[in-house]
């Protein structure tokens, strides 16, 4: 959730000078009022915990290491950063113990398993990454006299929400100064508060107040001290600030534009950060990877789609571009078809009064576009799952008809702040290949099944791996403990059955149910959230859907909320990048580019044009006398064209064609007749092959 408007911030201020360095730089006598507070509270919190906390008994433990070897330890003593320096191991950020993220300079309790994560893990480079936060919040809290908020990280790197007045900064000078504070090599000290407590710590941050209320759910969070800074972080971190070798800032931007003048209220800056040069060239070398797949460049060189002005976050689709869409659509449609979900078309503008009942106008009416029609307020849709239910309730439904699968293409809106919209990834309007089932509770686990059936099928065409995360029961949330006791053992018996590898994601679900998540793995090793399945114990209540059992009492139908593809203009950035801009044929706006070779070919090839187009393949034809035939080879491939079917005079006397591939393969003389009867069938089974 983005940052609301806040008016009246508190600013920490703190004399200026010419560098961090010494240490006294960060020494209480330069601190601001509020922040020497904030550490007094911070160091009563910690001296009261010790005191509490229990002593180890400092007995023998055995630490068995992933490579099968096995040391001895003490408990309470031993840490996995003693046990890296004891076997060697080099480029150790993080550990788990017996499965469970566990930080460096955290002594070991009991025997264990113990795997070291270096910064090419996941979760070694969001340690880092959430480290090299805190180091930014601090450089802009006690430097800038800025008033923090969020900070943390994310798949991109590391982030830092702010408030600042009267003060500025460079990306170039902000680098150089938390270079400065990580290379003194401060401590990173852990406290667990609780919710009282953390008020306490921060009370004269309302940027942090407003995230303790919004975000923390639990008994207790995380909080940090690095030098004289405080900050609230989930971790884990690193055991001290030296194994931050490098930052670089990326970025500033506004999270949340505050009134009428229009000025940013809450900035948020943006950065990686890296534990050696290597690391930090090895990021680079990826984001340049990156670069040359970026799917804004890939639908500009191949005029797949644009955006404008006069609709900002709406894409324009070209034809190319809306081949592509169709294409997945028909996909979709086609997988409905046999797996028995009934297409549906629902009104794009609603009354207010349907958001109010589902809920959805107290939670997130701020993020809908809403319409005046005095004397009523109307919203354009930003999910499908309201309708579907007034729909559902329009007769009374029997248990006979159970399970209903509704599918909606239906266009959403969502009014996301310019500030966060990228190319296809982030848009205001956009499609999903929506679905709700309504099922009785005996046939929720065989639907779970399908649905995970339905993702694999999907994601193997487009030879994406992934994996399946199971979110459990959140804190707070709606509904019987027993129902989602209930709902998620069904959960994790479809994905038993599944067969695919998956995790257990505790208190990720939605308030109103249980759900399985999705992330998919591109090319390029990055993940993505595209699918989910998500269980709704909630909307059945508000709409107060029913349905006839086969005893002629009332039962309520339990309600899935599923999403194969998610945005299918997000999938489409995903599918440009993953393919480098290279479409398989059964996806490509432009499949095949014939080539005649001497003016007597001509009339042949266009009519090689028209026979491919009856078979309804995306066909052109490159009729330039005064280019070569290598010039006009080399420009088809740079356009992406699968297949490059070059006619002469001998071709034309057969019937046939010479086929080259975009990678430069050439297949060479076919049938006219045969290569249209192999590219139908590399189109039909949705073949990611080149070759035929």
């Amino acid at each position: 959730m983005l940052v609301k408007v806040l008016k009246a911030l508190p600013v920490c201020r703190v004399r200026s000078g010419p560098s961090l360095l010494p240490y006294r730089w960060y020494c209480k006598a330069q601190l601001s009022p509020c922040l020497s507070e904030r550490l007094r509270i911070f160091e009563s919190l910690q001296e009261k915990q010790g005191d509490q906390g229990t002593r180890s008994d400092g007995g023998t433990l055995r630490v068995k290491l992933s490579d099968g070897r096995t040391l001895m330890g003490t408990a309470g003593v031993t840490t996995p950063l003693l046990i890296a320096q004891k076997s060697r191991i080099k480029g150790a950020l993080v550990s788990t113990v017996n499965g469970e993220l566990w930080e460096l300079g955290r002594p070991l309790e009991a025997d264990c398993n113990l795997h070291l994560l270096g910064f090419d893990s996941t979760e070694g480079r969001q340690v880092v990454w959430r480290s090299g936060a805190c180091v930014l919040a601090g450089v802009l809290e006690a430097h800038y006299g800025a008033v923090m908020g969020r900070g943390s990280s994310s798949e991109a790197g590391l982030y830092c929400d702010y408030h600042l007045e009267n003060s500025s900064f460079s990306l170039g000078e902000l680098e150089e100064k938390c270079r400065e504070m990580s290379s003194l090599k401060l401590p990173f000290s852990r406290l667990e508060l609780s919710k009282d407590e953390l008020k306490e710590l921060f009370k004269d941050n309302q940027l942090r107040l407003q995230v303790i209320e919004e975000e923390i759910t639990g008994p207790t969070a995380t909080v940090y001290r690095c030098g004289e800074a405080v900050h609230l972080c989930s971790g884990p971190l690193l055991p001290h600030t030296g194994y931050l070798k490098a930052f670089k800032m990326l970025q500033v931007s506004a999270v949340r534009m505050a009134g009428e003048a229009g000025e940013a209220a809450v900035q948020r800056v943006m950065g990686v950060c890296f534990p050696g040069e290597s690391e930090r060239e090895e990021w680079e070398r990826e984001q340049e990877q990156a670069r040359r797949r970026d799917h804004r460049r890939i639908g500009k060189d191949q005029e797949l789609f644009f955006f404008h002005d006069v609709s900002p976050g709406s894409c324009f689709f070209l034809p190319k571009g809306a081949h592509i869409y169709n294409t997945l659509t028909d996909f979709i449609k086609s997988e409905y078809r046999r797996r028995g979900f009934s297409e549906v078309v629902t009104p794009t503008l609603f009354s207010t009064s349907l958001w109010e009942r589902s809920g959805h106008w107290e939670h997130y009416s701020e993020n809908m576009f809403t319409v005046q029609c005095h004397p009523h307020t109307f919203a354009l849709k930003p999910m499908n799952c309201p309708a579907h239910c007034v729909m559902f309730e329009q007769r009374v439904r029997s248990w006979r008809e159970l399970p209903l699968r509704w599918a909606d293409f239906g266009a959403l809106h969502r009014n996301e702040l310019s500030g966060a919209l990228g190319g296809l990834t982030r848009v205001r309007r956009f499609c999903q290949d929506d679905a709700h089932i309504f099922c009785t509770p005996e046939q929720l686990e065989e639907e779970i099944t399908s649905c995970l059936d339905f993702v694999r099928n999907v994601y193997t065409v487009f030879g994406f791996s992934f994996r399946c995360l199971l979110s459990t029961r959140p804190t707070p949330c709606l509904g019987e403990p027993a129902l989602w006791d209930s709902a998620e053992q069904q959960l994790e018996r479809s994905l038993q059955q599944f067969g695919e590898a998956w995790e257990l994601n505790p208190g990720d679900g939605a308030f109103y149910g249980p759900k399985i998540d999705i992330q998919i793995r591109d090319a390029l090793g990055r993940q993505h959230q595209c699918a989910t399945i998500q269980l709704d114990f909630q909307l059945p209540i508000r709409f107060n859907l029913q349905y006839v059992g086969a005893d002629g009492e009332m039962y309520r139908p339990v309600m899935v909320h599923r999403a194969v593809l998610g945005s299918l203009e997000r999938m489409i950035a995903i599918l440009a990048e993953n393919f480098g801009g290279k479409w398989p044929l059964w996806l490509s706006p432009a499949q095949v580019m014939v080539i005649p070779v001497g003016g007597s070919t001509q009339e042949y090839a266009h009519q090689v044009v028209r026979s491919l187009r009856e078979a309804n393949f995306m066909a052109d034809i490159d009729a330039d006398q005064g280019a070569t035939l290598n010039k006009k080879v080399r420009a088809a491939q740079l356009a992406q064209y699968n297949y490059i079917l070059v006619v002469g005079d001998r071709e034309r006397e057969n019937e046939a064609v010479s086929v080259r591939t975009r990678g430069g393969k050439q297949l060479g003389q076919r049938k006219l007749r045969d290569v249209l009867a192999s590219l139908s069938e590399l189109r039909k089974t949705r073949s990611n092959q080149e070759e035929f």
